[in-house]
């Protein structure tokens, strides 16, 4: 009995020296979590809230970049399977082939956010409209070869706006997108940011998949001249216009009518097509009706 209490006591402290080891091992140093971490290699200009951010936009171009390279190895893949390899499927998996487009262009971008911010400024027919928007732009991305992410940003629980998008679209509460009550300004750097106007004097010669656009959530009704842009100024943030008056012309119709404000579908499917086809001329012929007074150089006899 003696013996075996002896071997129980060792046993006993063994365990007792590998715990103590742990702890040893598990031990952070305070100067690794302390307050002057945060202000080293330069950290002290910024603010918590930009660091975040910034942090924050860093993983999420890491992630883009991981999700490009499995992309290349998918398409790597694919081709190596033949031809007939997607045709197995049939119908059935065009659902499934959706979400996966929608979720890669989540990890890896672009980005497109509707700026809901504004939406006092409207009345409630014109509220109504913009949620129908919200939906036919919703449904264009959903069919497109290379989706955007879509966000609504500033998107108030209970605002007209809300109430207007869940009684108008069956199955808002399903979307396949992002819906906040902040600001995009909270979600992404000043940097990443390219606030769409056609007020703007910068014209959008590309879309980058690391860029974040953002879209006014005005119908195209509403007459508030320079709204949007003086909210993308009083934000610090770049400014783009679509390059209508550059590929195209001035038609004449009975009114002398030429605008180059546009529906946020109607800009999403400029944006979408020329992401597909890098074809402004193709992309704004898509988006930019005859009733806006444009035409393309060729279509004008």
């Amino acid at each position: 009995m003696a013996g075996g209490g002896a071997a129980e006591g060792g046993c006993l402290s063994a365990e007792a020296a590998v715990a103590c080891e742990a702890l040893r091992l598990l031990r952070i140093e305070p100067s690794a979590v302390g307050p002057g971490a945060e202000r080293e290699g330069g950290a002290a200009q910024c603010s918590r809230n930009v660091l975040r951010k910034r942090r924050r936009w860093e993983r999420v171009l890491a992630a883009k970049r991981w999700k490009r390279r499995q992309e290349r190895e998918k398409s790597r893949a694919r081709r190596a399977e033949g031809p007939g390899a997607a045709s197995r499927d049939g119908g059935r998996a065009s659902a499934a082939l959706t979400k996966e487009r929608l979720l890669e262009a989540k990890a890896s971008g672009p980005r497109l956010c509707v700026d809901l911010g504004m939406a006092d400024c409207m009345t409630q027919k014109e509220t109504s409209r913009l949620a129908s928007q919200i939906r036919r732009l919703y449904g264009a991305n959903r069919r497109a070869e290379k989706p955007f992410w879509l966000c609504l940003t500033e998107f108030v629980v209970g605002s007209l706006i809300y109430e207007e998008c869940f009684r108008m679209n069956d199955g808002f509460s399903n979307y396949l997108m992002d819906t906040t009550e902040e600001s995009y300004l909270d979600l992404f750097p000043l940097d990443a940011i390219v606030y769409l106007t056609p007020d703007s004097d910068n014209v959008l010669e590309d879309i980058d998949p690391n860029k974040v656009y953002v879209l006014g959530g005005l119908v195209d009704e509403s007459i508030h001249k320079k709204l949007t842009l003086q909210r993308a100024r009083d934000q610090s943030l770049q400014t783009a216009r679509l390059p209508i008056r550059e590929y195209m012309v001035k038609t004449v119709n009975t009114k002398n009518y030429h605008s180059e404000t546009l529906a946020i579908n109607q800009v999403f499917d400029v944006l979408s097509t020329y992401y597909e086809t890098r074809s402004w001329p193709a992309a704004l012929k898509a988006g930019v009706s005859s009733g806006k007074g444009y035409a393309l150089p060729d279509a004008v006899k």
